[in-house]
């Protein structure tokens, strides 16, 4: 079994930072990506950004530029790292790892999420 562990949300003001963790424990697979969704009040869960096993990365066009994702392979630790924060960031933040073992099956892990606000 494996399980997601977050961590790093907060309460920011506009124009803050803030960098979410997310590490995965248990008998893990190849990962095959990583990211981090988002769901805000009354809306949609979204995808914010992805990581590939080869570090390709993607990113929902409302973040590019301020938003980073980057892994530590070491940790099966992924990251954001989120700068120049604004009120519509608001969200709880869920962290997701797709892994494939030896058969070939894929499966999807998600994270517990963790808030975060933007507000002055």
């Amino acid at each position: 079994q494996v399980q997601l562990v977050e961590s790093g949300g907060d309460l920011v003001q506009p124009g803050g930072s803030l960098r979410l963790s997310c590490a995965a424990s248990g008998r893990i697979a190849s990962i095959v990506a990583m990211g981090w969704y988002r769901q805000a009040p009354g809306k949609q869960r979204e995808l914010v950004a992805a990581i590939t096993s080869g570090s390709d990365t993607d990113y929902v066009d409302s973040v590019k530029g301020r938003f980073t994702i980057s892994r530590d392979n070491a940790k099966n630790t992924v990251y954001l790292q989120m700068n120049s924060l604004k009120p519509e960031d608001t969200a709880v933040y869920y962290c997701y790892f797709k892994t494939r073992n030896v058969y070939g099956i894929t499966s999807d892990y998600w994270g517990q999420g963790t808030q975060v606000t933007v507000s002055s």
